[in-house]
């Protein structure tokens, strides 16, 4: 018999298979399955569009941005979101976010450093790893953002940190480390030298992350934007000024394609 699923567990295609043979064999009457697959595509708040269908188009629950949001709005799409979604995150949150959020879903948790609020039910890891590389110890936030995004979609990631070009020794002796994993992001400020020294180290594709650190001439994170643009070495993309959860994304989808092989 099949049985409608409780709520806060998200449904993935083969869960939507399951309801429409429930349906085809008797077990689940078309009112049932409508009742299940009503929200699939997204849910309407008013202020917001709940999307739960974006994880069977791209593998990802839907993300919170919590900039220019109220905190009623953030806790209201977070509480949809966790009846629908084994994992949730909500980006850029301050820690009254976190605590308006856990008052509603206790489960939450909060990393400082990140800046997420997130819900982390199910805890896949692949076999191949994700490196988060960070220049300095300044860089580690963005890094973090990064590194905590793949693991929450399911990367084993790899932290390397404070390993910048001011004192390479220190990169180089991580070298077979960085060597083992499967695609790499690296995260620095300044002049944003580090991405294209570990493009030139390594075979593996290399997602680069410039930060907001740095003097004046480095124009809040401007300069080590371009560096990274123009680096000489193959094989470095870059994404934008402190986006370390964009740079979390690309490498964990670039991770999974080495799954399946």
């Amino acid at each position: 018999m099949f049985h409608v699923k409780q709520v806060g567990i998200d449904m993935d295609k083969t869960d939507i298979l399951q309801c429409l043979k429930a349906v085809a064999n008797g077990d689940l009457t078309p009112e049932e399955a409508l009742q299940e697959l009503v929200d699939l595509p997204y849910k309407d708040l008013g202020f917001a569009k709940v999307d739960f269908h974006r994880n069977i188009r791209n593998g990802g629950t839907e993300t919170i941005f919590c900039p220019g949001k109220s905190i009623e709005q953030i806790v209201e799409i977070f509480k949809v979101l966790a009846s629908k979604s084994k994992n949730v995150m909500a980006t850029r949150a301050s820690q009254d976010i976190y605590e308006a959020v856990r008052d509603i879903v206790p489960e939450a948790e909060y990393h400082t450093q990140a800046r997420i609020v997130y819900l982390w039910r199910e805890k896949r890891m692949t076999h191949g790893k994700v490196g988060v590389i960070s220049a300095g110890t300044a860089d580690i936030p963005v890094a973090e953002e990064a590194a905590l995004t793949a693991q929450i979609m399911g990367s084993d990631v790899k932290r390397i940190y404070d390993v910048g070009v001011a004192g390479i020794h220190r990169l180089l002796d991580r070298r077979q480390e960085i060597q083992s994993c499967r695609v790499l992001v690296v995260v620095a400020g300044m002049e944003g030298a580090l991405a294209s020294v570990v493009g030139g180290l390594v075979s593996k594709p290399v997602i680069a992350v410039p930060t907001s650190i740095g003097y004046g001439a480095s124009f809040h994170g401007l300069a080590a934007l371009l560096s990274m643009l123009n680096s000489c070495a193959s094989g470095v993309s870059v994404v934008n000024i402190d986006n370390g959860f964009g740079a979390g994304v690309l490498a964990h989808r670039i991770n999974i394609l080495g799954e399946a092989e």
